[in-house]
């Protein structure tokens, strides 16, 4: 049976767990906090794909999908197999693909004052032409990519969670022939530096949104505590 949209947007997560989520936020963060922290992005990322028209909605679990049934009624699970991050992107991509979609985006949940007209625009991109979309990250890494084929070398054969994430992934397109399309640099949240950024970013700009980690970082007097540590 064919799916009743041409898009499908993958969101990766995992269920907030203290010790097992952000633990590079910790100190200055408790391990508690951090993993509060990251519930609130989570809260946040579903809130920018429920804004995203005419796409099937999609949690990425890799553990627990009583919580996310829970937490997203109104979005499709698929659990994340594959020996590691490449192969689980890769799994799930093509899964949605194979299932008739035309045009599949898969996105982290590290990244909660992301534009949600960013990932509006990452389905523009692809139906206008481009083979692939990439989300860069300001740390080298990308909050997303979308794509209208599968892609595994661009995602298997390259070295994941290094600074080089997004320059190996743009060479391994122009080796595949491939007509990749960049949006906007952003930033994921995964160190003091970055979450030093998001809590001046949330306390001086209330355009970004970010409802639920904006009032955790304010009730928590994050910033406080970031600069204590500095």
């Amino acid at each position: 049976m064919p799916p009743d949209f041409f898009n499908a947007l993958i969101v990766v997560a995992k269920r907030p767990a203290p010790g097992r989520t952000k633990t590079r936020l910790s100190p200055p963060l408790t391990p508690e906090q951090a993993s509060q922290l990251y519930e609130c992005f989570l809260f946040d990322t579903l809130d920018q794909v429920r804004l995203v028209e005419d796409t099937q909605k999609v949690i990425a679990y890799f553990s627990e999908p009583e919580y996310f049934q829970r937490l997203a009624p109104d979005f499709q699970l698929i659990q994340q197999e594959g020996s590691d991050l490449g192969a689980r992107l890769d799994q799930a991509l093509t899964t949605y693909l194979s299932q008739g979609y035309q045009r599949v985006v898969i996105m982290d949940s590290d990244s909660p004052t992301l534009p949600s007209r960013y990932l509006s625009r990452a389905f523009t991109l692809l139906a206008d032409g481009a083979d692939i979309c990439l989300g860069p990250c300001e740390d080298g890494g990308y909050y997303l990519i979308g794509t209208r084929q599968p892609i595994p070398r661009l995602l298997r054969e390259v070295r994941m969670s290094t600074p080089s994430v997004a320059a190996e992934t743009m060479a391994l397109a122009k080796e595949e022939g491939l007509n990749l399309v960049s949006l906007p640099v952003w930033y994921d949240v995964d160190d003091l530096e970055s979450l030093s950024k998001l809590s001046k970013d949330t306390k001086e700009n209330n355009q970004l949104g970010a409802v639920h980690t904006r009032r955790f970082l304010e009730q928590n007097v994050i910033l406080d505590l970031i600069k204590n540590r500095v």
